[in-house]
């Protein structure tokens, strides 16, 4: 963007995590992106006044240095902002510019940030640290109650079916069978079962949605007790493909989170994350005024309807 909030480049590639790709990954994917950005813009790398990245699976400060040399390997002499991907979600949706942001995506995050600049976070590490309700724990969730219905130690449930007839198994032993010997691979895509059967009223179904959302709501709790938020108005910013999935999982983290923090306001990303990142490069330059934040907003969504 320019100085004066308007869109003028775009670049888009595929996913940096270096967990997935690597940092030779990562870097490749920067410089695809830096590449279009600038082409789009017509200007050159040295014309940047600022730069702002939010990296998925930057999420310790030893890691700092790796991804930092893979963002320096773009050449850029400006000032450089590097985040957690949950940040700049929280400041591309965050109307005062801070407060928390819960990613629900493949898997899920949440970090935030307070009125004084302090920042408080989960590991982002998942499953291992109990840090449980993106697509993956879905459907975790749901093979086990399907694995329960089987074996008579739980209720019955449509899961069952939708799961045999999404990945064309005969019956359900099969089913367990391939997973369990592994020649079958579930993904985190198959969450939109469980939500498609949970919205035509499977019990089963709905309890791990409802779950889902109390999960998240428990990341978000802590990160909350962190910043000594429970008496504030505040924005918790909703981020992630899985909030797509319909309002009973949001409905869920709603009904959870009210109880640590009653003044809580939930709001879905009003754009794409990278928004955020571009608020980051302009803090870096010294050119962010929180008024700019909606000029921003219009010209990205004009920028993308091809609008003039």
């Amino acid at each position: 963007m320019d100085e004066t909030g308007q869109v003028v480049g775009f670049g888009r590639a595929g996913g940096g995590n270096w967990e997935g790709v690597g940092y030779d990954g990562l870097r490749s994917v920067l410089q695809a992106i830096t590449r279009q950005a600038l082409n789009g813009a017509h200007i050159s790398i040295g014309q940047m006044a600022g730069a702002g990245f939010g990296v998925a699976g930057y999420d310790w400060p030893s890691q700092y240095e790796p991804h930092i040399k893979a963002i320096r390997s773009l050449g850029l002499v400006c000032p450089i902002g590097l985040v957690n991907d949950s940040l700049i979600g929280l400041l591309a949706g965050s109307e005062e510019g801070w407060g928390i942001a819960i990613v629900a995506g493949t898997g899920c995050n949440c970090w935030g940030i307070d009125r004084q600049g302090r920042v408080g976070r989960i590991t982002g590490e998942g499953d291992l640290f109990g840090e449980e309700g993106g697509a993956g724990s879905l459907v975790r969730q749901a093979i086990r109650a399907i694995s329960r219905q089987w074996s008579q130690r739980g209720p019955a449930t449509r899961l069952t079916e939708a799961f045999l007839e999404s990945k064309g198994s005969p019956d359900v032993f099969c089913f367990l069978e391939d997973l369990a010997l592994r020649r079958m691979v579930w993904e985190p895509q198959d969450s939109r079962t469980v939500f498609k059967t949970a919205d035509e009223g499977d019990l089963v179904a709905q309890s791990i949605v409802d779950w889902a959302g109390q999960q998240l709501a428990d990341l978000a709790g802590g990160v909350i007790r962190q910043l000594e938020l429970e008496e504030e108005v505040f924005e918790i910013v909703l981020v992630g493909s899985l909030w797509k999935s319909g309002p009973r999982l949001s409905e869920s983290l709603r009904r959870n989170v009210l109880k640590t923090a009653k003044r809580a306001r939930l709001m879905p990303l009003p754009a794409p994350p990278v928004v955020g990142g571009v608020i980051l490069a302009m803090k870096q330059a010294s050119d962010w005024m929180p008024q700019m934040r909606s000029v921003l907003l219009d010209s990205f969504a004009r920028f993308h309807n091809n609008e003039p």
